[in-house]
């Protein structure tokens, strides 16, 4: 039989391991992870954008190339 142990409430770290240096970046890690996770989750929700027509695309020719200059692009 395992003897009881008894552990304050709440308490998994000791207080100088949470102020310690190491545990800041990793919360400063943990902490843009989850941004970026985030607006990730929240870009695939919302509908895609597409381009104006009246921006022209890198496909597309600035001028025309047909035998009828005035012709429509």
């Amino acid at each position: 039989m395992m003897p009881n142990v008894v552990v304050p409430a709440g308490i998994l770290l000791p207080e100088s391991f949470l102020h310690s240096q190491w545990f800041a970046i990793m919360a400063t890690f943990v902490a843009i992870n989850t941004v970026m996770y985030a607006a990730l989750a929240v870009s695939k929700i919302l509908p895609k954008l597409h381009r104006p027509n009246w921006l022209r695309r890198r496909h597309e020719r600035s001028e025309t190339r047909s035998i009828y200059p005035e012709a429509p692009k």
